[in-house]
């Protein structure tokens, strides 16, 4: 899908997706890295180990916790947070010369990590919370994936309810009832925010040309 918006100079956007595992956060921002042009995902630096498939520099930046540590200590983060106890961060000089040079990044980050982004970048965050259309239906999801231990479900259900609890920090909450509805919400919210008079810094030179 092509950008819709002008080809006027833009400063770029962050695009945050926060939600309770298994509400289909990752199945929307696949889909939107898919469609959408111009948009690209931000690739954080972790501490986790490295998963069957997944590629350095694509999928994470993996080091190591001292490693991870000395970054922290140079101010080499936009965000960093500990989730299930390991280590992830926004490298700060790749996110901003994007954002300056009108590329938008999509991020999948808790509600921590939105709160210390927004902390930083105001202007430059778009935050969308998404939501399950219930808390039954949401365990009924997790139950359905055949892969988690009962301890681990009632641990994502525990964590699911208090990451809830954070809905009004974001500026767009969307219930996920439908994903392809979901997903054309969140899309339009996109496009909308592209379209910001703020965010168009060729707007100036090209209205006085017009009045001209």
């Amino acid at each position: 899908m092509a950008d819709s918006t002008s080809q006027l100079p833009r400063r770029g956007l962050m695009f945050i997706l926060s939600s309770p595992s298994g509400t289909g956060k990752t199945t929307i921002a696949r889909k939107l890295l898919a469609e959408v042009d111009g948009l690209g995902l931000s690739v954080s630096v972790t501490t986790r180990p490295k998963r069957p498939g997944e590629v350095e520099g694509k999928d994470y930046i993996f080091v190591d916790q001292a490693k991870f540590d000395e970054m922290v200590e140079a101010g080499e983060f936009l965000e960093w947070a500990v989730v299930f106890g390991n280590s992830y961060g926004t490298p700060k000089a790749q996110i901003k010369a994007g954002l300056k040079a009108g590329e938008d990044f999509l991020f999948d980050i808790d509600w921590q990590g939105t709160q210390q982004l927004y902390q930083r970048m105001e202007v430059d965050v778009v935050r969308v919370f998404l939501l399950p259309p219930s808390i039954e239906e949401l365990e009924h999801r997790l139950r359905s994936r055949g892969t988690d231990s009962e301890d681990v479900i009632r641990g994502r259900m525990d964590r699911a309810r208090f990451e809830i609890s954070h809905w009004d920090g974001y500026d767009y909450v969307v219930i996920n009832d439908d994903i392809e509805a979901c997903y054309h919400k969140v899309l339009t919210i996109l496009e909308a925010e592209r379209m910001k008079r703020a965010r168009q810094v060729g707007l100036v030179d090209f209205t006085r040309k017009l009045m001209s």
